[in-house]
C-alpha cells in the first residue's frame, strides 16, 4: 500500500486504483482487518480469496511476522486439505481466481488432496460424502454428524465420484488424471465416475445437443470423456454408455480418431448393446434417419475380433453356436436392428444387404429376424425391382425358419415366387421327416440317433433332384399364365386338407409339391387324405418325370399322395 500511495502522489493523483485485484472488495476489507487487528474469519469460500489478495499485498514473513499469508497457509494445510468436502469447494472457488491461484499452487495441492482421498481403502472412510445411487433413504447422504457405526451398509469404493461432478470440465479431466496416476482405482470404479458425470451434465434432447450455444460444450465434454477411458479394452464402461458417448460424439462433430477409438471400444462389448442403443441419429449430407455406415464400423470391427480369437483358438469354432452366446447374441442384435431401420424409405438396398452380410453365418442359427425384417424392407419399398427382391431374399436361408415365420412365408405376397416354392417345399420335408420319425420300427430308431446335419443330408439327396424338377414347372407354369391358373384352381378344388388354409398362389404351388418323395424306396399312401382325382393326377407326374429321366420301369419310386 505504501508503494501505491507513492506512486499515486508522484502522478499527482488522489485515488488508487487496484482494478486487477484479486477477490474484490471483500478480499481486500479480510486483508485491511487483519492489519487493524480485528478477528478475521476464513473458510472454504474465502480462503483462497484471501490467499491471492494478501500474496497481491505482500503480506509476508519478510514485512512481519505471522503475517497474513503465513497464517492462511497454516490454515490451508491444516483444516482445509485434510478435508474431502472442503477441498472439493476450495477447488471450485479458484477457478475464478485464475492464474493467481494456480501460481499460488492451490489448484494443484486441492487437486492432489482429493486424488489421494479417492484411493484410500473405503473401510477407512469416516468424513462425509454424497451418495444418491441406488441407496436406501437412510443412506443416501451420509450427513456430517453421523457416525461409522450408523452407516446401514459399508461404504461403497465409488462413494467419491458424485461429490467432484460439480467440478468443471477443466478442473475434473484434471482430478481424474490424478486419480488414475494413482495407479490403485479400479477401471470399473473410473468407468462409473465418467458415466455419473456424463449423466450430470450431458442433456438428453438432441435438439439441445446440436445447439449453437451448447454444442461446443458438448463436444469438448466427450472428448474429455473419452481421453479418461480407463484402458482395459471397455471392461470399466458399459457398453450403451459407450455408445451414448459415440451419439454425442457424432451429432457434435467430433474429430474421426475421437470416433474411432469409440467404435473399438464398443465392438468389445457390442454383445451387451440393445437396439435402442445402436440408433444413431444421422448428419447431414446423410439422408437416412440413423447411421448405419456408423453401425457397419462397429460390426466389422467386432467380426474381426472374433475372427481373431477364433485364430488363437482353433477348435473353437466346432462348438461356436452352442458355446459363444455373445456372437448369437450380436446376430439378433443385428437382425434387430435391421428390422428397426428397414423402416427408413431412404435406406438403400446396398446398405441393408452390406450390413446384414457383415454378420457370421454362425450367429444367425434362425433366420426369423433377418425375415421380419427384409419382410418390413420389401413392404416400406414397394418399388424394387424383380432382381432386386430376389437380392435380398437371398440373404435368408428358408431351412431356418420356425415353422410360424414358414407359415407366414408361404402367404406373404412380397417375397418372390421361387422363394415361396423353397418355404413350401422345405416346410413339407421337415413335416414328412418328423412324421416318418414318429412311425418309424426299432432298425429307424438306431438310424435316428444321427446328428442332425446328417438326418438332413440323407433327406435332402433324395429329394433333390425332385425340387429342382418341380420349381422348373412351377416357373414354366408361371409363364403361361391363365393355364396354369385354372389347373390351379381344380387341384385346389379336389384338396380338402390344411393347403386350403394357404391363399391362392401358394396352395397352387403347395399341390405341385405334394408328390414329393419323404423315403428312400419307401412308398407313402395318403389316399385318405386327397381325393381320387389329386392321387392319379401325383402318380401321373411322377410317373412322366421317371420316364423322361430314362430310368427302367422296375427301378422307378412312386410316390402316391
Amino acid at each position: 500500500m505504501q508503494k501505491l500511495v507513492q506512486k499515486a502522489s508522484e502522478e499527482n493523483c488522489d485515488e488508487i486504483n487496484m482494478v486487477d485485484f484479486p477477490g474484490g472488495p471483500n478480499a481486500f476489507e479480510i486483508c485491511a482487518k487483519f492489519c487493524y487487528g480485528m478477528a478475521v474469519t476464513l473458510n472454504a469460500y474465502n480462503v483462497v480469496a484471501a490467499r491471492c489478495a494478501a500474496e497481491y499485498l505482500e503480506m509476508t514473513e519478510d514485512v512481519d511476522r505471522g503475517n497474513l499469508i503465513f497464517k492462511i497457509e497454516v490454515f490451508l494445510n491444516s483444516s482445509i486439505f485434510h478435508s474431502w468436502k472442503d477441498s472439493i469447494i476450495v477447488l471450485r472457488t479458484a477457478k475464478s481466481l485464475l492464474p493467481w491461484s494456480e501460481n499460488l499452487k492451490i489448484v494443484g495441492r486441492c487437486i492432489d488432496s482429493i486424488a489421494s482421498k479417492t484411493s484410500v481403502d473405503p473401510a477407512n472412510i469416516t468424513w462425509s460424502y454424497t451418495y444418491n445411487r441406488k441407496l436406501s433413504v437412510q443412506d443416501k447422504i451420509v450427513g456430517d454428524s453421523m457416525k461409522l457405526r450408523e452407516k446401514i451398509e459399508s461404504v461403497p469404493k465409488d462413494w467419491w465420484v458424485e461429490d467432484i461432478c460439480e467440478l468443471e470440465i477443466d478442473l475434473y479431466k484434471r482430478v481424474m488424471t490424478a486419480v488414475k496416476s494413482k495407479g490403485r482405482m479400479d477401471g470399473a470404479v473410473i468407468g462409473e465416475a465418467l458415466k455419473t458425470y456424463a449423466v450430470r451434465w450431458l442433456p438428453d434432447s438432441v435438439d439441445v445437443l446440436v445447439s449453437g450455444v451448447h454444442s461446443w460444450r458438448n463436444k469438448l465434454l466427450v472428448e474429455t470423456i473419452a481421453c479418461l477411458l480407463p484402458s482395459d479394452n471397455g471392461v470399466g464402461c458399459s457398453c450403451s454408455f459407450l455408445l451414448k458417448l459415440l451419439k454425442v460424439a457424432v451429432l457434435a462433430g467430433m474429430d474421426d480418431s475421437s470416433k474411432e477409438d469409440l467404435v473399438k471400444r464398443i465392438s468389445l462389448k457390442l454383445h451387451e448393446a440393445s437396439v435402442k442403443d445402436l440408433l444413431i441419429p444421422a448428419r447431414s449430407p446423410q439422408t437416412t434417419l440413423y447411421d448405419v455406415g456408423m453401425v457397419q464400423s462397429i460390426v466389422n470391427q467386432y467380426m474381426m475380433h472374433e475372427q481373431r480369437s477364433q485364430d488363437v483358438e482353433p477348435g473353437k469354432s466346432a462348438g461356436f453356436v452352442l458355446g459363444h452366446g455373445s456372437l448369437l447374441s450380436v446376430g439378433k442384435l443385428i437382425d434387430g436392428y435391421l428390422g428397426e431401420i428397414a423402416h427408413d424409405p431412404n435406406l438403400s438396398l446396398t446398405s441393408f444387404i452390406d450390413l446384414s452380410c457383415s454378420v457370421s453365418e454362425l450367429a444367425r442359427p434362425v433366420h426369423d429376424g433377418l425375415y421380419k425384417a427384409i419382410d418390413i424392407y420389401l413392404k416400406e419399398h414397394p418399388n424394387l425391382t424383380k432382381a432386386e427382391r430376389k437380392k435380398i431374399c437371398g440373404l435368408m436361408d428358408v431351412k431356418k425358419l420356425t415353422m410360424e415365420a414358414s407359415m407366414h412365408a408361404a402367404q406373404n405376397d412380397r417375397l418372390p415366387l421361387r422363394v415361396v416354392v423353397q418355404v413350401l417345399f422345405f416346410e413339407q420335408v421337415k413335416a414328412a421327416t418328423r412324421a416318418q420319425s414318429r412311425n418309424s420300427d426299432a432298425r429307424t430308431t438306431c438310424v435316428s440317433k444321427m446328428s442332425p446335419d446328417e438326418e438332413w443330408d440323407k433327406t435332402m439327396g433324395e429329394d433333390c433332384r425332385s425340387l429342382k424338377k418341380k420349381m422348373s414347372e412351377v416357373e414354366t407354369n408361371e409363364d403361361g399364365g391363365e393355364k396354369n391358373s385354372k389347373m390351379g384352381k381344380k387341384k385346389s378344388r379336389n384338396s380338402k386338407n390344411g393347403v386350403q388354409l394357404l391363399p391362392s398362389r401358394s396352395r397352387r404351388i403347395f399341390d405341385k409339391l405334394w408328390v414329393v418323395g419323404v423315403g428312400k424306396g419307401h412308398v407313402e399312401n395318403r389316399s385318405s387324405e386327397t381325393s381320387g382325382s389329386s392321387q392319379s393326377s401325383a402318380v401321373g407326374v411322377r410317373d412322366n418325370t421317371n420316364k423322361s429321366s430314362g430310368i427302367p420301369s422296375r427301378h422307378r419310386r412312386h410316390s402316391v399322395s
